[in-house]
């Protein structure tokens, strides 16, 4: 191998690294495989201090993004990621809000400027394995950052050259709906939060789920690094069970493959150890 084996995960905000990526960060982190996250927002559209949202009286955008990038170096810490990356763009907020029109909102910045500072990145590090969300942010959730980061994650692959595997982010439907049974059998409170038949990653397009069971505890940990959000994540409120279950395994599309590897993996780096 002519250079260092490399991951690197593109996410919108400060939190989302944890609940998709964080396993497979600290998992091959722990294996000597150096771990990039690029994280493209500063979430200024998070909750601020009492759970004041963006356009509410008190709403600070500085204060929320000094708090949630402090908030994300924590979180980096407890799942040992080598080297964090920040695009530095204003957070859009949910669709619909007024946020989506910030002329700097991230949502809104052109494709090529933004993908040309990612593939810059991909130069630096040169990684051979580039993760990101699928074209509706990951398994339908349609949030404008998440989309973005698709778009600019894509151009920059396509861009560079650089990765040998790039992969979506997937949620099974058939764990989606498993998950959810569970939280609703246990009690939990889901809010106006309804699934629908079709939410997740269709099953048959997931190839590679990867075993992170062992790092549970440090994604657990991370999540609750995020404490200014933690109204929003309901994923915190869940029974054990639910969160063993949400958290023990990471799945993803494989969307690109210049090697030799199996048509259904337990780890991305798979034809690439001994290449």
């Amino acid at each position: 191998m002519d250079r260092q084996l490399t991951l690197m995960v593109v996410h919108a905000h400060p939190d989302d690294e944890c609940l998709s990526t964080g396993g497979i960060l600290a998992r091959y982190t722990e294996e000597g495989i150096r771990t990039v996250l690029v994280t493209c927002t500063n979430g200024e559209q998070g909750d601020d201090q009492g759970g004041v949202k963006p356009g509410e009286a008190g709403h600070d955008d500085a204060a929320v993004a000094e708090r949630r990038l402090a908030e994300l170096r924590e979180s980096v810490a407890h799942l040992g990621i080598d080297h964090l990356e920040l695009l530095g763009y204003r957070d859009s907020g949910m669709v619909g809000w007024e946020g989506n029109g910030h002329p700097d909102a991230f949502g809104n910045v052109p494709v090529e400027t933004a993908s040309a500072r990612l593939a810059a990145l991909m130069e630096r590090y040169r990684p051979q394995v580039v993760v990101t969300y699928d074209e509706t942010g990951g398994g339908g959730y349609g949030h404008p950052d998440h989309v973005q980061a698709h778009r600019i994650t894509v151009a920059a692959v396509e861009a560079s050259g650089i990765p040998d595997k790039f992969y979506y982010t997937a949620m099974p439907r058939s764990a989606m709906r498993r998950m959810f049974e569970l939280m609703r059998d246990s009690g939990v409170d889901l809010g106006d939060f309804e699934p629908s038949d079709d939410f997740g990653t269709p099953d048959e397009r997931v190839t590679s789920t990867i075993d992170v069971s062992p790092y549970v505890e440090r994604k657990l940990k991370a999540l609750q690094a995020h404490a200014s959000q933690g109204d929003n994540i309901f994923l915190l409120r869940m029974p054990e069970q639910a969160q063993q279950l949400a958290f023990s395994h990471e799945a993803f599309e494989r969307k690109l493959c210049k090697v030799e590897a199996p048509d259904h993996e337990d780890d991305l780096f798979a034809g690439l150890r001994d290449a």
